[in-house]
């Protein structure tokens, strides 16, 4: 008979499962403090320091997204800075509407979940490569549509509205805060979704898809419904980034080393975990910071250390990790142990 003890754990017999190794105790202490840290940190670090961590979080925001598709809906998307941009740009059409740029943010994740929608009934009539070529078409003819909207700056670009009667560290301080808490809401939500029923059909479906539409999972609905969060939450992104860096140029916005960055985070932190790109866009800004200054070396020395995690750990650096020391911070799954009998 299965049996659950006050700390989680169901046994049946020599077996033990439980969603973590350790005391959640642990990781729920250390990341209180982290968010208190990343809250002040405009008032207690230099403003250089403030804005690297700001485009940290922007570049976790859209990696988390676009290994929420391909790490577990099985869905290789070379296309996001379409919503990037789209994003940005929807915060610029509601601040020249007169709405506060930051209080747009949340209306154009929507505006970009919305025009997911009927995207998802033309790119999933494709299957692999064709499905990737077929996401960047999208980015490259949005971002034509966009430059010819006069209202919008056309391809010239145009300065955000809405800012100006603010002071430049408040400017800077408020931008900050909306960056984090969306990063923050994005890792959140990302976690307690892939902790639900879909979260059980996605893991169903990255470990055998053919095993998963067997057993009634809806495939289809599934990966439907990651699209458009992934859009939402990459729009959310782009809205930050046009408040951050507020003149806005088709060119920046849906410029296509949004999505090389997001895949390389991705992949050397680890697909199909959420600590993955987390861990990836840190390797990434401190190899940046390290290397920014080293001219064609810098690509060079990113591309060497690509391949090479390609090759030896295609499970990426967390993956790695996890699978040697059985260990998770933010876990999605479950452990399963043999309990040795007295």
């Amino acid at each position: 008979m299965s049996t659950t003890n006050n700390a989680g754990l169901e046994q049946n017999g020599l077996i033990a499962v439980r969603r973590s190794t350790h005391s959640p105790i642990f990781t729920l202490v250390g990341a209180l403090i982290l968010v208190v840290l990343l809250t002040a940190a405009p008032w207690i670090v230099p403003a250089e320091i403030a804005t690297t961590l700001m485009n940290f979080f922007i570049l976790v925001i859209m990696a988390t997204m676009w290994n929420l598709l391909a790490g577990y809906a099985g869905m290789i998307s070379i296309g996001q800075q379409a919503f990037v941009g789209l994003g940005a740009y929807a915060t610029l059409y509601f601040a020249l509407k007169g709405v506060n740029p930051f209080v747009t943010i949340p209306l154009s994740a929507l505006a970009c979940a919305v025009i997911a929608v009927p995207v998802t009934y033309l790119v999933f009539r494709l299957r692999g490569g064709y499905f990737s070529i077929a996401t960047w078409v999208i980015a490259d003819t949005a971002m034509l549509i966009i430059g010819t909207i006069a209202m919008l700056g056309g391809g010239t670009g145009r300065l955000m509205p809405g800012l100006q009667n603010l002071s430049p560290s408040e400017t800077a301080h408020y931008s900050y805060l909306a960056t984090w808490i969306v990063a923050l809401v994005v890792v959140v939500g990302t976690y307690y979704l892939l902790r639900s029923r879909l979260g059980l059909v996605l893991a169903s479906i990255r470990d055998n898809e053919v095993a998963a539409r067997s057993a009634g999972a809806n495939v289809r609905s599934a990966r439907r419904i990651v699209f458009v969060v992934a859009a939402a939450g990459c729009g959310a992104a782009g809205a930050v980034l046009a408040i951050s860096q507020p003149f806005i140029q088709p060119t920046n916005e849906f410029n296509m080393q949004w999505a090389a960055e997001m895949l390389f985070v991705s992949m050397i932190g680890g697909l199909g975990t959420i600590e993955g790109p987390i861990i990836g866009s840190i390797i990434f800004f401190v190899l940046q910071q390290t290397l920014q200054q080293q001219g064609v070396w810098y690509l060079i020395i990113f591309g060497t250390f690509a391949v090479a995690i390609a090759l030896w750990q295609p499970r990426g650096l967390w993956g790695a990790f996890r699978d040697r020391f059985h260990t998770e911070l933010l876990p999605v799954g479950h452990w399963v142990r043999e309990i040795k009998a007295e």
